[in-house]
């Protein structure tokens, strides 16, 4: 908690120093404690200053994320019903939202780290997460069975795919049926996973995770991501970028969500597809891989193709099967 609160303070004086003994008193500890939190800061990859008899500061050109940075960008609505955690590094936001929604956590709480170090992805495969990106998951408590959770993951598409754009200024498209992809490259993946109420077949929660490459990594994309892996920005953003996007997100999120699943996104999430109107390889968790065309996406979030030598479309539920383009 220290450390977020230092670097809050230090991110509202931009370019200022603030000395340890004002920081100390401002936030009611020791100076050691002060002096501890700048030093796990550092550890963190956040460059804090210090100059003797002036204190730290924080440039006015690093990027870095905080609760309040966060929150005072976020309409009415959003910012009413929404609990914003900032966390340095996580294994992974989705693990830990699960462990506080099964204690009970409310629906609303969105815990966004800066980086972390197992992330998942869909079918339990890792999800390439350095620092530098936005790791983000929401907690949802909504009134639907299973089945429908998958248009939790379309609406979050459209929602991250408006707040992407207008980001970057560059077209988003949803590949089927959580990756966004910014020129052909994957940018943002989304994971939905629920906990299922046995008795009534409801969900008793759903946690939404999102994770964006904001920003290639110093060090390049790992080699089995080199072709298929892009960011958001070409270059480097201007400060407080995951801070607009986080905010832009659940912007567009959260009233695609009250307005519930038969809301105005479906056609949305149809024009945006990177697959329809292309040859596809699936491929089955069970089976041989078959080539395909993509024809779109029915109401229940299915993609619809014809595999080669069939005249009949056939519907994939996207948890049973892969999709990529040939």
């Amino acid at each position: 908690m220290v450390k977020q609160e230092v670097l809050a303070a230090l991110d509202g004086a931009r370019g200022q120093y603030i000395s340890g003994q004002e920081l100390a008193a401002r936030l009611g500890v020791s100076r050691t404690a002060i002096w501890k939190a700048v030093a796990a800061l550092r550890s963190d990859g956040i460059p804090i200053e210090a100059v003797t008899n002036r204190g730290y500061t924080l440039s006015k050109n690093v990027d870095v994320l905080n609760t309040a940075a966060v929150a005072a960008l976020l309409h009415e609505a959003p910012l009413q019903a929404l609990q914003i955690e900032v966390v340095d590094r996580l294994p992974g936001t989705n693990s830990v939202l699960r462990a506080r929604a099964d204690n009970g956590a409310p629906e609303g709480l969105v815990l966004i780290a800066q980086a972390q170090s197992a992330g998942r992805g869909r079918g339990g495969h890792s999800f390439y997460s350095p620092p530098g990106g936005l790791y983000l998951s929401v907690l949802l408590r909504p009134e639907i069975g299973a089945r429908q959770a998958v248009g939790l993951t379309a609406m979050a598409a459209v929602a991250a795919a408006r707040a992407a754009e207008k980001l970057c200024g560059t077209p988003i498209r949803i590949k089927w049926v959580n990756d966004l992809w910014k020129n052909g490259k994957k940018v943002c993946g989304i994971l939905t996973e629920a906990a299922l109420d046995l008795e009534s077949g409801m969900l008793d929660y759903a946690v939404l995770g999102l994770g964006f490459n904001v920003i290639a990594p110093a060090e390049g994309w790992p080699d089995d991501l080199r072709d298929v892996a892009g960011a958001l920005y070409d270059g480097t953003p201007a400060p407080g970028a995951r801070a607009m996007l986080a905010a832009a997100f659940l912007n567009e999120f959260w009233p695609l969500y009250r307005a519930g699943l038969r809301g105005g996104y479906l056609d949305e999430y149809r024009s945006r597809q990177a697959l329809v109107g292309r040859q596809v390889l699936v491929t089955p968790r069970q089976g041989e891989p078959r080539q395909a065309a993509a024809l779109g996406i029915n109401d229940e979030w299915k993609l619809i193709v014809r595999f080669t030598g069939e005249s009949r479309p056939t519907a994939l539920n996207s948890g049973e099967v892969s999709v990529r383009l040939l």
